[in-house]
């Protein structure tokens, strides 16, 4: 299982150590990450068609997905309002800015895309079975596997060059702690999940360690448990970033911590539109601190947890 985890961990490790100057660089490393994720997730989906009696398993999806999502929302946001209620961050004196380039709708579509594309990968795995085409469901999952080394290479790359230094984030104590409550209540929410879900106890911890990065949870724990468990980590973090959208506006003045820890590692990127425009410009590097260190955090964190 070690030896596993070196294998995975390797390329996140080699793409950290390649930095990049040049702008085009960046963004053709930031596209490709993005390419992978669709590709990968379309292959989700069709590794979730190749299942035995598909109806009974989704079904099964969506009961574990609620009930994780449940128990780690209640343990992050009962944390994260206890923090709130001892912070000194409030948002309410900070200029908000008017014209940050987001709405509920438009913030939410990037989402609800990459759920489309699961849905596109199941239809054509179930067109596969109809056609018997042998092989489709096995080729799916060993293409996402040699997909997912590269993603994880060009995740470390853009990491490594983020510009986020190790001093900005040792000093920003309010982000420290805002990743550090949203973590730690995460881990205890897989703790309690586990046993209800019918995990071992290091699977339900590695469940609920994406801190919200969709994305990649569903794509580390698909390759590790199999499709249907990658479903149920893809569409709680998922569940976790919808939520934040709509918690955000309504508790940013009232309990700062709260609204930027919620949404987890993606108050570095997608919900970081929402809380800069109900939140204003001061609350911005917390958030970008507190996502990054999530980020940084759940790859490494999944991989060693379901190789114990």
């Amino acid at each position: 299982m070690l030896s596993g985890l070196l294998i995975v961990l390797l390329p996140l490790i080699l793409g950290y150590l390649v930095p990049l100057k040049h702008d085009g660089l960046l963004g053709a490393v930031n596209r490709a990450v993005n390419g992978a994720i669709y590709v990968i997730l379309l292959l989700m989906g069709v590794g979730l068609a190749g299942l035995d009696n598909l109806g009974g398993q989704l079904s099964r999806m969506g009961g574990q997905t609620l009930l994780l999502f449940l128990i780690t929302a209640g343990c992050n946001l009962a944390a994260l309002w206890w923090l709130s209620r001892r912070s000194a961050l409030h948002a309410s004196g900070a200029p908000v800015v008017k014209n940050a380039p987001t709405s509920k709708l438009a913030a939410m579509g990037g989402s609800l895309l990459l759920v489309g594309v699961v849905i596109a990968g199941v239809l054509i795995g179930l067109g596969g079975k109809m056609l018997a085409i042998d092989g489709l469901h096995a080729g799916a999952d060993t293409l996402a596997e040699w997909v997912l080394y590269l993603l994880l290479a060009l995740i470390g790359c853009q990491l490594r060059n983020s510009g986020m230094s190790l001093r900005q984030i040792l000093l920003n104590r309010h982000g420290l702690a805002i990743a550090t409550t949203v973590a730690v209540s995460s881990l205890v929410a897989g703790l309690i999940a586990a046993p209800l879900m019918s995990l071992e106890w290091n699977e339900g911890l590695a469940m609920a360690a994406g801190f919200g990065w969709y994305s990649l949870s569903g794509i580390l724990i698909g390759d590790q448990l199999g499709p249907l468990l990658g479903g149920v980590a893809f569409f709680n973090d998922l569940a976790r970033e919808l939520l934040a959208f709509i918690l955000i506006p309504l508790v940013i003045h009232r309990a700062t911590p709260l609204a930027i820890g919620y949404g987890g590692a993606t108050s570095m990127d997608f919900t970081l539109p929402v809380i800069q425009q109900h939140g204003g410009v001061a609350c911005v590097p917390i958030a970008v601190v507190s996502g990054f260190i999530l980020s940084l955090l759940s790859p490494p964190l999944i991989l060693f947890l379901l190789s114990l």
